[in-house]
């Protein structure tokens, strides 16, 4: 008996298995190749390529005829929210890209050296990559921009280098967090259904207050040293970034704030960076999109997966766990879930 979208299909435990499979061998082999040592270890085996095992395990637990069990997959990888999400990553990659090849972290950088005070370094730092991070949206693309920037600071500052390479790191992952075109924030708020100016407000009521220890922190820690400010500054590379976070706030459509802000970096990258035309405009926005490939792939499997999932219980089956666990602590599920709400929505007043 073939299962309609709209119908609700018998609670199956069973039907996680192809999560459970793509959980233990992406994050066992990142544990593995943790322990051997090896660089980047939850790189080696490509999240993307790790589902693809899930995939096959989903379609064959499947009680369908074989087409209709990849037609459940396609009808799940095709859906609005996982098209709309895949085409915010390739936005956001080609935004990166351009700003990135226009000077804007370089300009970012810059800006921030000729305002911080050298009394200031670690938390001016610490600045620096939250803002890069949140404009940017990834926190590995913002380490990787600063790392650089941060070993000949240390070494110019006497600071050490461990100490500076965690205020980079703390600096990264605030500004991801917050981040309007991060992937995760924009895969958390699509499949939640909520906004993303709805999540920066919650998430700001809890990471603020952490940011503003971390800085503290870092005043209390800091060595002052002679820097070196750097001779110029492109104001106008910066503006790309600024622009992003200043729609985003104000609740404009995030495809028209990706697209303003890569228009904006095109734009700036004609005006002050005499060897980008609109050539290398093209080449970045196509790097850009080559950039996103393992989320965009990834996204569209889980979206696949999960509508197998769907349709063989397995999202039912969570669905009836969670009530039960509810009920065994409130006597009606209801009362429990506005108990639950209230409790989030005390700690968030709390921070705010």
């Amino acid at each position: 008996m073939t299962t309609s979208a709209n119908t609700t299909p018998k609670p199956s435990a069973l039907a996680l298995l192809p999560l459970i499979l793509f959980l233990i061998l992406f994050i066992g082999s990142g544990v593995y190749f943790t322990l051997e040592g090896v660089d980047y270890a939850f790189y080696q085996l490509p999240a993307h390529v790790a589902i693809l095992p899930a995939v096959i395990l989903a379609i064959g637990l499947s009680r369908e005829r074989l087409n209709t069990a990849i037609e459940q997959l396609i009808r799940g990888m095709g859906h609005g929210d996982i098209i709309a999400m895949c085409l915010i990553y390739l936005l956001a990659g080609a935004f990166s890209s351009v700003a990135d090849a226009t000077g804007g972290v370089e300009a970012t950088v810059n800006l921030g050296l000729a305002l911080i005070p050298e009394s200031l370094i670690l938390p001016g730092l610490f600045v620096i990559a939250a803002f890069i991070s949140t404009a940017m949206g990834t926190s590995m693309g913002t380490i990787a921009a600063l790392a650089p920037f941060a070993l000949n600071m240390a070494t110019a500052t006497g600071q050490s280098p461990a100490v500076m390479a965690g205020v980079l790191l703390s600096g990264a992952m605030f500004g991801d967090n917050l981040s309007f075109i991060s992937d995760t924030t924009i895969a958390a708020t699509r499949s939640q259904g909520c906004s993303m100016r709805d999540k920066f407000k919650e998430n700001v009521g809890i990471a603020i207050p952490a940011a503003i220890a971390a800085i503290i922190l870092f005043v209390f820690n800091n060595q002052s040293a002679p820097v070196e400010a750097p001779e110029s500054i492109n104001y106008l590379a910066v503006i790309p970034y600024l622009s992003i976070i200043v729609l985003a706030l104000a609740g404009l459509n995030v495809f028209v704030v990706l697209t303003s802000g890569i228009l904006l970096a095109m734009g700036v990258g004609l005006m002050s960076t005499p060897d980008f035309t609109l050539m290398t405009f093209s080449q970045e926005v196509k790097d850009g999109f080559a950039s996103m490939q393992e989320i965009f792939v990834l996204s569209l499997m889980i979206g696949g997966i999960a509508e197998l999932m769907r349709c063989q219980g397995g999202l039912s089956f969570l669905t009836n766990t969670v009530n039960k666990v509810i009920v065994r602590f409130q006597k009606k599920p209801r009362s429990a879930s506005l108990s639950c709400e209230r409790v989030w929505h005390r700690l968030v007043s709390v921070f705010r």
